[in-house]
Parts: C-alpha cells; structure tokens; sequence
C-alpha cells in the first residue's frame, strides 16, 4: 500500500498548495490513501466543515487534527457526521467524534488511521501509550488490516521517538505533526515502522511557523503582545512524506520525504513503476 501523508495546512497558503499539488501527487505516486493534517485550515487555527469538503475534492481520504481542532466553533456538531474527520483518540471518552477511522480501498484493502495527542509541552490529555495499546488490542496488522499509520501530534521530539520505538512491528507507520518544521530523520524503524519526527507544515516557510514573521520577530524582541498572530501566505509549500508498506504483514517497506513548492528544497518521492 502506498501511503501519502501531508503535515499541518497552515493557513491560505496550505490550503491553495494542497489544491495546487495533491491531484499530481496522487496519480503521478500512484497513491492508494491520501491523508491529511487540517488542523490549521482554517486561518491557523483550526478547520471547518467547507474546508473539510474542499480537501476530499482535491483527493484527501481521512483528515486527521491536534490540540487546535476545536478552534472553530463549528466542527463540534460537523465532526460528528464525518467520520473520515478524526480528532485526537486521547482526549476524554465522551469527546464528539472518533480517534481512528478504519478505511477500505476499492480493492478490499484496509488501512486504519490514528490521530494521537502528545503529553510533553503539551494540554492535559489521557496516555497515547496507553490509548494505543487501548486500539490495538482490537485492530492488528497482518490480521484484520493491511496497514496502521499513526499521526502522533506532538511537541517534544523525544515523546514521538519513544512512541516510535515502542510500538515498532505493531503499527506500519509513525509520523509526528505539530511543530511545522520537517525533520530529516525519516527512516524504517528497526526495519519494521515508518518514521518521522515531524512531517513540517504546508504553507508559507518565508515565515515563523507559517505566521507572519513581523509579529512573532516583535514579540521576541519586545516581550509584548502586538498583534495577533496570522498566517503567512505570499509562499505555497506542501510538506509530508511517502510511505510504502506490505500487503501481508503491514510492515513499512519504504519511507520518502515530500517537500513541493517555493522557499525549502524539493525532494521528490520516486514514482513507482
């Protein structure tokens, strides 16, 4: 199964690099499951039932989130009725809407997603140790389905690596999310689960973590508020990763940067024969 992860769309620019970027992708990868972090969709903060909509039209399967999914309003009653729109699976048992989503190719295949929060730096939230030893008592690779991609939404680079390390040969693939900045660690971990530290964001990189670079420059050198942070958007980047597992077994054959659009350098994934 080849699977096309996308990182935190940032804003406009996420939005219109996604739009711009994701139908090739999908078709020139020859990609089986497109999924996307939206988490920040929605000017930097959050996403909604129309972006939602917009980002299944350019080719998105499942749309996982983090700590700023209920940013807008909006999406309590809307995530109830989308259930391809996943937030954390550790927050609170009685949170609207799912953790995972098991999704089913056209040919049979299945491929289930997991959206979890980290602790480190992070709000309070339940274990994701424990959350995902909680799923995968009912869900196994190589069993009942193909394929288990793990976004890991998370500040502390440590936190996601020791998440990684433990759950090697038991999950497909472990990208993390969160800190917009992509990580070059991508790798098979121990031969068996794809991972990477941080995906990066898609949007503007002439900017500090996709917001305008005046404000956050002022509020480091100034000590006070100014204005409110806003998203970045003269620059269009998409920013992810390729991952390519067996059928059988689950377990991670290959992992592959993405990085199209302005400002960073490109890399590629290889198209398959």
């Amino acid at each position: 199964m080849r699977i096309l992860f996308i990182g935190d769309i940032m804003g406009r620019a996420g939005r219109e690099a996604l739009e711009l970027y994701l139908p090739k992708l999908k078709r020139d990868l020859k990609i089986d499951v497109a999924i996307i972090n939206g988490e920040n969709a929605a000017h930097g903060r959050g996403i909604t039932e129309k972006f939602c909509n917009d980002f299944y039209s350019y080719g998105a399967d499942i749309i996982t989130t983090g700590d700023h999914i209920w940013d807008q309003r909006e999406i309590v009653k809307y995530i109830t009725r989308d259930e391809k729109l996943i937030r954390p699976a550790n927050f609170p048992a009685n949170t609207p809407g799912n953790g995972f989503y098991l999704h089913e190719l056209m040919d049979g295949r299945k491929i289930l997603v997991v959206n979890l929060l980290c602790r480190v730096f992070m709000p309070p939230q339940d274990c994701p140790f424990a959350k995902m030893e909680e799923i995968l008592q009912e869900y196994k690779i190589g069993l009942n389905c193909n394929a288990i991609f793990v976004d890991l939404h998370g500040e502390a680079s440590s936190e996601k690596m020791a998440f990684g390390q433990h759950f090697s040969g038991r999950v497909s693939a472990v990208i993390g999310t969160h800190t917009h900045i992509p990580t070059a660690d991508a790798h098979i971990m121990n031969g068996k689960t794809a991972y990477m530290t941080d995906a990066g964001m898609s949007g503007d990189y002439d900017s500090v973590i996709g917001t305008k670079k005046e404000t956050s420059i002022h509020r480091f050198l100034h000590k006070t508020p100014g204005e409110h942070f806003i998203p970045a958007s003269e620059n269009k980047m998409l920013c992810g990763a390729v991952v390519e597992t067996s059928d059988n077994t689950g377990i991670a054959k290959s992992i592959e940067p993405l990085r199209v659009g302005d400002v960073l350098s490109e890399a590629i994934p290889r198209i398959p024969n």
